[in-house]
């Protein structure tokens, strides 16, 4: 089992500002490797602002138009992952480049820093970020293992920049596929991370492996005293790649879900919970299966609540709004929206008029933000992706 590490300096490219462009150079081209998120071209772009986007602000819901016309806030992004705000700032992550982004509320786009030793093969590289006040939380693949850093952000808004990069998890297990990689702080102040089970199957049912299983820890990497499983980590069981997780008013946590052949899910999370994965693939049957169905569990483990047909979803990032679960689907192309008062219920958007849909967050006034996510070597890029999407549901 990994343990926290001590803090060590990594090598980090600390970027220049740029006021309206930054020049993007990562290429990718994900395997299709048999259990792999093969449903979940590559080509170097510019990053910017969108024509007219100046003239948006983050801070006024009346500017966002609506779902059936949302506004472009950024262009030219390459394999973006995922969203994570300061303040009014966007910060967006770029899977291949290990590049960190900064987007204005106006749309201006500009490199805060690199990781550089964030190692890009197959679904692998610059992973989940999340904000803790001044502090910024990065996951990422590296070589032979995952990591979770932060780093102190410096500077004013807009001239944002990285501090030293600081360890406090490592020795994760990693593969070309099946990384997780969502980090999360929970209302209570902990920090959430997903991480799939990395090509080993067996190991979401073990309680003494990482993989395969939603972890949580203090700020510092530390485990909890409450942890469920005792002096571990590990928080829910059984998944067998996670990309989304949120929590509603009342703290209830939901998490998304890639299946592999049969379905993928959304679950409600419990402390300890075990999800059945690889013993069991969505609602087993006699619980309830069937599109949209909800069962009674089977044993031990905790049916999904949704479940959809893989060429339907294929879920990664997903926002938690007053009333309903947005979650970002990248071979449906599309986003499935739950309400919280019939979780056994859903409706979809775009479908098919946007590409893959990597994240969606919930901004600060209330509208929506989601990255496409077509240049990651399984889309097919037009030629203004990948984009930055703001709309008010």
């Amino acid at each position: 089992m990994s343990t926290p590490a001590h803090s060590r300096t990594g090598r980090l490219l600390t970027g220049a500002a740029v006021s309206l462009a930054v020049v993007l150079s990562a290429c990718s081209s994900d395997s299709n490797f048999g259990g792999a998120d093969g449903r979940d071209g590559a080509e170097s772009g510019t990053a910017s602002a969108s024509s007219g986007s100046g003239s948006s602000d983050t801070g006024s819901t009346s500017s966002a138009p609506g779902a059936d016309s949302p506004e472009v806030v950024a262009t030219g992004l390459e394999s973006p992952w995922s969203i994570a705000f300061q303040g009014q700032t966007m910060l967006v992550s770029e899977r291949d480049s290990g590049r960190i982004l900064e987007v204005s509320a106006g749309g201006d786009v500009r490199e805060v820093g690199r990781i550089d030793d964030a190692s890009a093969s197959g679904e692998a590289g610059l992973h989940g970020l999340a904000v803790d006040e001044d502090r910024l939380y990065a996951f990422f693949a590296a070589g032979t293992e995952n990591r979770i850093v932060r780093f102190d952000l410096l500077g004013e808004v807009g001239n944002l920049s990285l501090g030293e990069e600081e360890t406090i998890l490592d020795g994760l297990p990693t593969a070309n596929f099946h990384n997780g990689g969502r980090l999360a702080f929970g209302p209570d102040g902990m920090l959430y991370a997903t991480l799939g089970d990395t090509g080993d199957r067996d190991s979401a049912q073990d309680e003494k492996a990482l993989s395969g299983k939603i972890l949580r820890m203090t700020p510092d990497g530390d485990k909890p005293a409450d942890n469920p499983f005792g002096d571990s980590l590990v928080f829910s069981m059984g998944h067998r790649n996670p990309q989304g997780i949120g929590w509603d008013d009342e703290g209830t946590m939901y998490a998304s879900e890639f299946g592999q052949d049969t379905w993928d899910e959304l679950n409600v999370i419990e402390a300890g919970g075990n999800y059945g994965w690889p013993e069991v693939e969505g609602i087993p049957e006699g619980n309830g299966a069937g599109d949209g169905g909800a069962g009674d569990g089977d044993g031990d483990f905790i049916d999904p609540v949704q479940q959809w047909s893989p060429d339907e979803a294929s879920p990664s990032g997903l926002a938690v709004t007053d009333d309903s679960i947005l979650i970002a689907e990248l071979r449906g192309e599309r986003l499935h929206q739950v309400p919280l008062d019939d979780l056994k219920s859903s409706s979809e958007l775009w479908t098919g008029e946007h590409g893959r849909l990597r994240d969606v967050i919930e901004a600060p006034d209330g509208s929506l933000l989601v990255l496409t996510n077509n240049t990651d070597g399984r889309g097919e890029p037009g030629p203004d992706d990948d984009r930055l999407l703001r709309f008010t549901p």
